[in-house]
């Protein structure tokens, strides 16, 4: 079996592969410092209550935004699982290249994500992903990772909120029934999702129109996406999965004897 590790500022999001079928899916919070010990018993126990045997892990692949914790990362799967994980960087096989000012700064989630739809659809797409900060990136049709947009995260945009203003209470997000509110926490709630909703199609109309491509396939991951992706006709696919695919690809590729 294939575990892939997608570690972001947020969450660790686990994968476990047995061949191209995803077997189970479990995420963790994200804290610095963790010990080896520590992350390779709740990567254990986590796997255990999915009824995988940890021993049938045989190779792990990691994508991360966060360096801090990937000294710790790194020998808990060596300690635990007892190989030396895939991280993807530089020198790393993905199928795809980018057309960047700076490469290196373009982060490995991103990678993954847009090595994903490029393999799953053969098409330029434009990849949404809503995560702690909402990433918009687009790969050509000859798999070419060429434009990025960034911009705060819903779950940002909503601590901001309630942070910064005295009388504004913490609140759950979800969507209301209608736009217009008779009271602050659904009017919060809101201006949080109906406003991120009219930034998302803003952003989808204006990266079509500057591409000259209408028909541009656009796809969506990221955990805050299921609280959007059904209240807008501007995306097209909404797969949570995508990340763990792309690393799994990336893996694919990687492989002795794969030349691709």
């Amino acid at each position: 079996m294939l575990m892939t590790l997608d570690v972001g500022n947020t969450n660790i999001t686990v994968g476990v592969f047995d061949h191209d079928d995803l077997k189970a899916t479990f995420r963790m919070t994200t804290k610095t410092p963790r010990t080896s010990d520590e992350l390779g018993m709740v990567l254990w126990t986590m796997l255990s209550t999915r009824l995988i045997d940890s021993s049938l892990i045989h190779d792990v692949v990691i994508s991360s935004v966060v360096p801090k914790i990937m000294h710790s990362l790194e020998n808990a799967v060596i300690k635990y699982f007892h190989c030396t994980p895939l991280i993807i960087g530089p020198g790393v096989k993905t199928g795809i290249s980018v057309n960047s000012e700076n490469p290196k700064e373009v982060g490995a989630d991103r990678i993954v994500n847009v090595a994903a739809a490029y393999h799953l659809y053969h098409q330029a797409c434009l990849v949404i992903d809503f995560g702690t900060a909402t990433t918009y990136d687009y790969i050509s049709a000859k798999g070419v990772f060429e434009y990025t947009v960034i911009s705060p995260g819903i779950e940002i945009a909503a601590q901001a909120l309630w942070s910064m203003t005295a009388k504004l209470p913490e609140i759950e997000i979800i969507k209301p029934e209608r736009v217009l509110s008779k009271n602050t926490v659904s009017g919060m709630q809101s201006g949080l999702v109906y406003g991120y909703i009219g930034q998302v199609e803003y952003l989808v109309r204006r990266i079509k129109e500057e591409l000259n491509q209408p028909q541009l396939k656009v796809i969506a991951t990221g955990g805050l996406g299921r609280i959007l992706v059904n209240e807008t006709d501007c995306i097209d696919e909404y797969d949570p999965d995508l990340a763990f695919k792309g690393m799994k690809i990336i893996y694919d590729k990687n492989q002795k004897g794969n030349r691709e």
